[in-house]
């Protein structure tokens, strides 16, 4: 695997946690409205000339079909007459655990990238010698 293909994948890692942190972003935005199910990710290998290439990216987004919490509040304008309404089924716990593991996973993809970088860098100056 040469430097070029080495920063592509890694590009592609960085590039698919930012999208995946996106939605659990907004998962967290949208934990207080009612009806609202959790967006949920995958990761997929990027296939190049019929081969995996190692890069990855972010599969179709599912949304989470686990049952809604029911709320009891009788004031709410969507109740029904006997005073509950769907909530969300996010999990501020499960979303706060992802948020961390996809900013460690961009950064540990970032410094492979600058260190492959300086890698190739050095290489450079090497062969003009």
């Amino acid at each position: 695997m040469g430097f070029s293909n080495t920063l592509e994948v890694l590009a592609s890692g960085m590039k698919s946690q930012s999208q995946r942190l996106r939605h659990v972003s907004e998962n967290i935005a949208n934990a207080d409205t009612p009806g609202y199910r959790r967006k949920m990710v995958s990761f997929e290998a990027m296939v190049k000339a019929g081969e995996k290439s190692g890069a990855v990216q972010l599969g179709p987004v599912q949304l989470d079909q686990s049952d809604l919490p029911k709320v009891h509040d009788p004031s709410h304008p969507l109740a029904s007459e006997t005073g509950h309404y769907d909530g969300s089924n996010v999990d501020l716990l499960i979303e706060l655990a992802d948020a961390r593991e996809a900013q460690r996973s961009y950064e540990a993809n970032l410094k492979m990238f600058e260190q492959t970088r300086k890698m190739s860098n050095k290489l450079n100056e090497i062969m003009r010698q």
